[in-house]
C-alpha cells in the first residue's frame, strides 16, 4: 500500500473543518482590521483639520507686503493689527569681527605661550597655550574647542604676507564686542593680544546694532530680526534703505489662508464621510455589503459629527451662529459644500464672528476636535476594538498551533496502524503462498501413487 499518500489524505480530511473556521475567523479579523484602520485614517485626518481651527489664533491669520523685499521682508502673528508703515533702514545689526597682524610663516607660525582671555559683552572664556600648541594654527583650534566658547569662531584668513588670526562674533548687537587680553603670556602671546584689540577700520568689523525708523520712530535692536516694534509684526532686515526713501509695509488680514483652513476642514470631513458610507453601504443588487454595516462605531460618529455640524455653536449671538451661516452647507449626500462668496461675505462682515464660530468655547472646532480625540485615544473605543483584535489574533495563532500539534500526532498514529496493518497483510500473503504450495505438493504425491 501507498501508505504516506493515504495517511495524508486522512488528516487532510480531518484537518480541514477546523482549518477552514481558522481560516475564515482569519479572514474576517483581516477585514475588521482594515475597515478600521481606513475609518481612524478618516478620523484622524479630520482632527487635524479641526484642530487647525479650534483656537481663536488660527483664524486670526494676517498677511504682511513689503513695497520692496530687498531691503527687508516682514511676518505677521495672531496679534497682528491692520495698518500701513513707512520703514527706513539705517544701519543693519553686525557681529564684530577682529584680525592680528600677518604671521609670515603662515599656520605654523610659533607665536608663544600664557592664557588668552576672551570676552564677548559680559561673558568670557579663557584659552590656556601651552608650548606644544602655540602655533597659529593650534591657537585657533584651541579657541574653537575652548570650553565655554559659545559666542566666537576662530579661522585663519592668508594672503601674499602671511596668514592672520581672525576672531568673528556668532551674534549681532553693541553687547557683543569682542575684547582680548592675556595672563601669564609671554611677548608673543601679548602681541597677539594687542593685534586683536587694535582696530582696523578697513577690515575689522565693530559689533552694532540695527537702526530702524518705524513711521518716524527709531528702533534699535541687537539682532536684524526685530519683534516687538509693530504689534505682532516681525521685521526681517536684509539691506540699509536710501536716506529719506522709505519703504512701505501693509498689514492686513488675509482672508485667503484662512478660507484655505476652512477649505482643508470641509475637504477632511468630506473624506470621511465617504469612508463612513463606504464602510456601512448594502449594495441590493449584488446583495454584498461594507465591512462595517451596521455597526455601532461607525453609526456613533457619523451621528455625533452630523449633529455638531447642523447645531448652532452655544454662546453666539448675531447673524453668524452656525456652518450654514457662513457658506457652509451639507449636500443631499451628506457631505459639507463651501459657498466661497458667501464667506468671504461673512469673512468681511464680522470676522469675529466667523472665528467664534469654530474656536469658541462650544465652537464647531473645538467640539469636533474634542470629540475625535477622546475617541482616537489610547483609551478610546478605536483602540479598544484593536486590542480585541489583536487579543483574538494571539488566540487564532495558539488554536493553529494546537491544530498543528494535533495533526501530527494523528499522522503519527495512522502511520503506525496502517504500517501494522501492511505488515500484518504481508505476513498472511506468505502465509498463503506457503499453504498453496504444499497443496500443490499434496496434488502431485496423490497423482503418482
Amino acid at each position: 500500500m501507498d501508505i504516506n499518500s493515504l495517511v495524508s489524505q486522512l488528516v487532510a480530511a480531518e484537518r480541514a473543518p477546523k482549518d477552514g473556521r481558522l481560516t475564515r475567523e482569519d479572514a474576517k479579523l483581516t477585514q475588521e482590521f482594515s475597515a478600521l484602520a481606513m475609518l481612524k485614517g478618516a478620523m484622524s485626518g479630520l482632527q487635524g483639520a479641526a484642530t487647525a481651527v479650534r483656537t481663536p489664533a488660527s483664524l486670526a491669520l494676517s498677511k504682511a507686503t513689503v513695497g520692496d523685499e530687498q531691503y527687508f521682508t516682514a511676518s505677521t502673528s495672531a496679534t497682528a493689527i491692520a495698518g500701513s508703515y513707512q520703514i527706513e533702514v539705517q544701519r543693519l545689526a553686525t557681529a564684530a569681527r577682529l584680525g592680528s597682524d600677518a604671521y609670515v610663516d603662515g599656520p605654523t607660525s610659533v607665536v608663544g605661550t600664557g592664557t588668552l582671555t576672551i570676552a564677548v559683552g559680559e561673558e568670557s572664556f579663557d584659552v590656556a597655550i601651552a608650548e606644544d600648541g602655540n602655533t597659529l594654527a593650534q591657537i585657533r583650534d584651541a579657541i574653537n574647542s575652548a570650553a565655554g566658547n559659545t559666542s566666537v569662531r576662530a579661522t585663519l584668513v592668508g594672503d601674499a604676507s602671511g596668514s592672520y588670526l581672525v576672531l568673528t562674533g556668532t551674534a549681532t548687537g553693541a553687547a557683543n564686542s569682542i575684547a582680548v587680553s592675556t595672563a601669564d603670556a609671554d611677548a608673543g602671546l601679548q602681541q597677539l593680544a594687542a593685534d586683536l584689540n587694535a582696530f582696523d577700520a578697513d577690515r575689522d568689523v565693530a559689533a552694532d546694532d540695527a537702526l530702524v525708523l518705524v513711521s518716524g520712530y527709531q528702533i534699535r535692536s541687537g539682532k536684524n530680526a526685530i519683534t516687538g516694534a509693530i504689534d505682532g509684526v516681525t521685521l526681517n532686515l536684509k539691506k540699509v534703505t536710501a536716506e529719506g526713501e522709505p519703504v512701505s509695509l501693509a498689514v492686513e488680514r488675509d482672508d485667503a489662508a484662512i478660507q484655505k483652513k476652512v477649505e482643508a476642514f470641509v475637504a477632511s470631513y468630506n473624506s470621511l464621510a465617504q469612508q463612513v458610507k463606504t464602510l456601512g453601504r448594502y449594495d441590493a443588487a449584488t446583495k454584498t455589503a461594507g465591512p462595517m454595516l451596521g455597526d455601532s462605531l461607525l453609526r456613533g460618529v457619523d451621528t455625533q459629527l452630523r449633529r455638531i455640524l447642523s447645531e448652532p455653536v452655544p454662546g453666539t449671538t448675531g447673524n453668524y451662529r452656525t456652518l450654514t451661516s457662513l457658506g457652509i452647507s451639507v449636500t443631499a449626500a451628506g457631505t459639507l459644500q463651501l459657498d466661497a462668496a458667501k464667506f468671504k461675505e461673512a469673512l468681511a462682515a464680522d470676522p469675529q464672528a466667523v472665528n467664534r464660530v469654530f474656536s469658541s468655547e462650544s465652537g464647531v472646532g473645538v467640539r469636533v476636535a474634542e470629540y475625535l480625540d477622546g475617541r482616537l485615544s489610547s483609551s478610546g473605543e478605536v483602540a479598544a476594538r484593536n486590542a480585541r483584535i489583536d487579543t483574538q489574533r494571539r488566540r487564532l495563532d495558539q488554536e493553529k498551533e494546537a491544530l498543528d500539534v494535533r495533526m501530527r500526532a494523528v499522522q503519527q498514529r495512522y502511520l503506525k496502524q496502517f504500517t501494522a496493518m501492511d505488515g500484518l497483510l504481508a505476513q498472511m500473503q506468505s502465509t498463503s503462498n506457503y499453504l498453496s504450495q504444499q497443496l500443490d505438493s499434496l496434488a502431485k504425491a496423490t497423482t503418482r501413487g
